[in-house]
């Protein structure tokens, strides 16, 4: 049995991502996703991609390669968030740093313009591996393999004021996991 998939590697990061909302099952009313990417067609870099009332209910985007953005958007992102395959909506250059331990939390900040943006994991769970093939479902031409962190706890704050809502638990194939998560050793994949 081969230990090597045969698939395209096309991206290799990480994607954490925060999903709040007010109540359980109600719609979202902060999406972030959050990329540090190592390798990819179009250089490494960061990029988060937002929409919260902490925007006006608008997505925004930052990055320091906004090459590596529009690439996203126009494959694993914009597969992920239809919304986000829109290349016209603007990108804000910004700086990024992180500190914490994924075992107990985990920071990423962005710095633009006149903006201050800090998201924050907490309450960690158990890490799942999770492995899916291209073209494993309809609509996802890509497969991925990741290690997700589920987290009970995050906030997103922009310019200190923090966004409403607060993650939710969730199952992922009858595993304890959240609306919020960080998702290490991310590598994205297409057939050849």
């Amino acid at each position: 049995m081969s230990t090597i998939d045969t698939n395209r590697v096309i991206l290799t990061g990480e994607n954490p991502f925060i999903r709040l909302s007010e109540g359980d099952g109600d719609p979202f009313s902060t999406e972030a996703s959050f990329w540090r990417i190592i390798f990819c067609p179009a250089g490494p870099g960061h990029v988060l991609y937002l929409n919260s009332e902490l925007t006006e209910n608008r997505w925004r985007i930052y990055s320091d390669n906004i090459a590596m953005a529009r690439w996203l958007q126009a494959t694993v992102q914009g597969m992920l968030n239809a919304e986000l395959a829109d290349a016209t909506i603007p990108v804000t250059e910004a700086g990024f740093s992180k500190s914490g331990d994924p075992h107990y939390f985990w920071t990423e900040t962005v710095e633009a313009q006149g903006e201050a943006l800090s998201l924050t994991w907490h309450d960690m769970g158990d890490p799942l591996l999770v492995h899916t093939q291209p073209n494993a479902t309809p609509d996802r031409p890509y497969g991925v393999c990741t290690i997700l962190i589920p987290a009970a706890g995050a906030r997103l704050t922009r310019n200190g004021i923090q966004a409403k809502g607060r993650p939710w638990p969730r199952k992922r194939e009858d595993q304890p996991f959240s609306t919020c998560a960080l998702a290490f050793s991310e590598s994205w994949t297409e057939q050849r």
